[in-house]
C-alpha cells in the first residue's frame, strides 16, 4: 500500500483550508443563478492535486504568503472552468459520480459558467497586481486551448504520431501541473532559474499523469473512466500511437478502419483493445510514462531534502499509481 493522498496533503492541511476559503471567496458574484451553480461545484470538488502542487511547491523555498493563495485559486478557477467546458465539448452528463453542469442547467448556462470561472481566475491576478501570474496563467490557458483543438485536428485524419501526441498532452494537461509548480515557486523564490526548474518539473510529471489516464482507457469498467471511450471519441492515445506504427499494413488498416467505421460498436471496440493489448501498446505506454515520471523525479532531488520535497516525490508515485 502506497502513501495515501492524506499523508501526501499533511505538510500543507493547514494552508490547504485557508486555501479552500480563499477559492470559495473567489467565486462569489452578485447573480444568485451563478452562485447556485459554483456552490454545487465546490461541493463536489476533486482531489484538489493542482493546489496541492502550487502550495507543496511555494514551500518548497519558504513559507506560504497571501500571493500563493491567490496563484492557488487562480489554477483551481481555470482547472475548473476547463472542466465545465470539457463536459459541454464531451457532451458529457457525469463528472466524478456527479451530474455535469451542463446537464443540471444546460449547455448555454455552462458555457456561461466557465467563461466566468476564467475571466474570475484572470482577474483577481490583475486586481493583486500579480502581472508574473498573469503571464504564467495566460501562457496556460493558450496552450492548453491549442492542445485540445490539436488532438481534434488529428483526430479527424488519424494520423497521429508519438511525438505530435507529446505535444498534444504537453499542451492539454502537463501545462497546467507545470503551471502550478511554477506560479507556486514563483509567489516565493525571486529566483527565475529555480521555478523555471519547477516548470520542468511540473511538466514531466504531467506527461505521465496524461499517460495514465489514456490507460485507464483499457482498464476494467469500475477503475477511472468507462473503458474504450477514448477509442469512442477516436482519440489518438499512446498505446493506440505505438502499436500503429509497428503492426503491418493489415492489421493498422483493421485498426483505421475500426475506429473510424466501428467505434460506436462495444463488441469490435473491445477486440480492438484486446488486439492492442497483445501487441505491447500498453507495456510501452506503461514504460513512457515511468521515463517521464523520473525525469520529474530527478529534478526534485536537485532541492533540498525537506517534508515538502518528500510530499511531491510521494505525489508523483500517487500520480502513476491511482486507480482513477
Amino acid at each position: 500500500m502506497g502513501v495515501t493522498l492524506d499523508q501526501i496533503k499533511k505538510p500543507v492541511s493547514e494552508e490547504l483550508e485557508i486555501f479552500e476559503k480563499f477559492f470559495q471567496n473567489a467565486m462569489k458574484s452578485n447573480v444568485s443563478l451563478l452562485d447556485k451553480i459554483t456552490y454545487y461545484i465546490v461541493k463536489r470538488k476533486g482531489k484538489q492535486i493542482r493546489p496541492m502542487y502550487v502550495l507543496l511547491s511555494a514551500k518548497m523555498f519558504g513559507p506560504v504568503n497571501n500571493n500563493s493563495y491567490i496563484a492557488a485559486a487562480m489554477i483551481e478557477l481555470m482547472h475548473t472552468a476547463t472542466l465545465v467546458h470539457d463536459d459541454v465539448v464531451d457532451d458529457a452528463n457525469e463528472r466524478r459520480g456527479y451530474f455535469s453542469v451542463n446537464a443540471l442547467w444546460k449547455n448555454k448556462i455552462a458555457v456561461l459558467v466557465g467563461d466566468y470561472l476564467l475571466a474570475k481566475g484572470l482577474f483577481i491576478s490583475v486586481e493583486s497586481q500579480q502581472i508574473e501570474l498573469l503571464k504564467i496563467l495566460s501562457a496556460t490557458v493558450k496552450n492548453m486551448s491549442e492542445g485540445e483543438l490539436l488532438q481534434i485536428q488529428k483526430a479527424r485524419k488519424l494520423d497521429i504520431v508519438e511525438d505530435v501526441y507529446y505535444d498534444i498532452i504537453r499542451q492539454k494537461t502537463a501545462s497546467l501541473i507545470a503551471a502550478s509548480c511554477s506560479i507556486g515557486a514563483a509567489t516565493v523564490s525571486e529566483d527565475p532559474e529555480m521555478v523555471s526548474l519547477m516548470y520542468a518539473y511540473g511538466e514531466s510529471i504531467g506527461m505521465a499523469f496524461q499517460i495514465k489516464d489514456d490507460l485507464f482507457d483499457y482498464g476494467t469498467r469500475d477503475i477511472g473512466k468507462p473503458l474504450g471511450i477514448d477509442i469512442k471519441e477516436k482519440k489518438m492515445t499512446l498505446p493506440l500511437i505505438h502499436v500503429l506504427q509497428k503492426v503491418n499494413k493489415k492489421d493498422k488498416r483493421y485498426i483505421i478502419n475500426t475506429i473510424k467505421n466501428h467505434n460506436e460498436d462495444k463488441a469490435k471496440v473491445d477486440e480492438l483493445i484486446a488486439f492492442i493489448k497483445e501487441n505491447g501498446g500498453l507495456e510501452y505506454a506503461n514504460a513512457k510514462m515511468m521515463e517521464f515520471k523520473s525525469q520529474a523525479d530527478k529534478i526534485l532531488l536537485q532541492f533540498p531534502d525537506n517534508e515538502y520535497r518528500k510530499s511531491l516525490l510521494d505525489l508523483s508515485d500517487y500520480v502513476i499509481n491511482r486507480s482513477k
